[in-house]
């Protein structure tokens, strides 16, 4: 895990996808892109909550809350401020170096909101 000058961690999408792989008590990855590009492509298994929502104060949903969060958003800008904004609510949260596009660069599965193969939008 790497450290962002504002303290908050960040990771890889490798380390991501370790960490949110599922297992009991895993961390749950959070896309904080807008709905049309959720629409287009995101992680199987991420809770969508836009980035404007999380700065309205808008309570995570109950699959995320008390659990650390994984935030991803296309490139890494976005997540970046989400997890920094979580921090200091005194939620754990890491975003992913490189968004999306790192996660599908890693070969990480990508689906739209259909459940088909998605794109990076």
């Amino acid at each position: 895990m790497h450290t962002s000058p504002s303290g908050t961690g960040r990771v890889t999408a490798e380390e991501a996808a370790e960490r949110t792989g599922g297992a009991a008590g895993s961390w749950v990855l959070l896309d904080v892109r807008e709905s049309d590009e959720w629409r287009a492509g995101h992680a199987p298994g991420a809770v969508h909550v836009p980035l404007y929502r999380l700065a309205e104060g808008v309570p995570l949903p109950p699959e995320a809350q008390g659990r650390g969060l994984v935030v991803i958003c296309r490139s890494g800008n976005r997540s970046r401020r989400a997890a920094e904004l979580l921090a200091h609510l005194g939620i754990e949260a890491v975003d992913v170096i490189g968004g999306l596009h790192a996660w599908a660069r890693a070969g990480l599965p990508v689906v739209d909101g259909r459940g088909r193969p998605g794109t990076v939008a």
